[in-house]
């Protein structure tokens, strides 16, 4: 099993010491989905949703939200980011969102990518709530990682 690296040896949740490490290239690249109506579909890609535009809306609060992830999770380094993006892909029944962040740093950047993913979302949602309140997000999760100490790592 995995050591806990934010649990210190008295069992209390503390804040990984990265001092030592060495700054290497990171990347982290994750993915989520919102499902939705037909109408609430339509209406994002035709540009036509009440509050305006919901993609280009949502891609900068991923991308705001990705620069304040050491702010939203009690534990994670406030981190100089490189670079993030947000892309959106339409598909069947919803819309996908896939988030890449990277810098050169101490720490990974999962979270930041993560949280891009989360926030643009819920700003979809926010945004097309007038036409749909029952939407769904769901599967948010990483899909790769590189860099630092564990090396890559890619979803299956």
């Amino acid at each position: 099993m995995s050591k806990l690296t934010h649990i210190g040896p008295d069992g209390a949740a503390n804040m990984v010491d990265v001092g030592g490490k060495p700054a290497t290239h990171r990347l982290a690249i994750a993915s989520g989905r919102i499902t939705m109506s037909a109408a609430a579909l339509y209406a994002i890609r035709a540009g036509d949703a009440p509050k305006g535009d919901v993609l280009g809306t949502a891609r900068i609060a991923g991308i705001m939200a990705a620069k304040r992830t050491g702010d939203l999770i009690p534990l994670c380094h406030p981190l100089a980011l490189d670079a993030v993006n947000v892309d959106f892909a339409f598909e069947d029944d919803g819309v996908r969102a896939t988030a890449t962040a990277s810098l050169t740093g101490k720490t990974g950047v999962e979270m930041e990518a993560m949280v891009a993913v989360s926030t643009a979302l819920l700003t979809i949602y926010d945004m097309a709530k007038a036409i749909d309140k029952g939407m769904v997000i769901g599967a948010v999760r990483l899909i790769e990682k590189r860099g630092g100490k564990s090396g890559d790592w890619k979803a299956e």
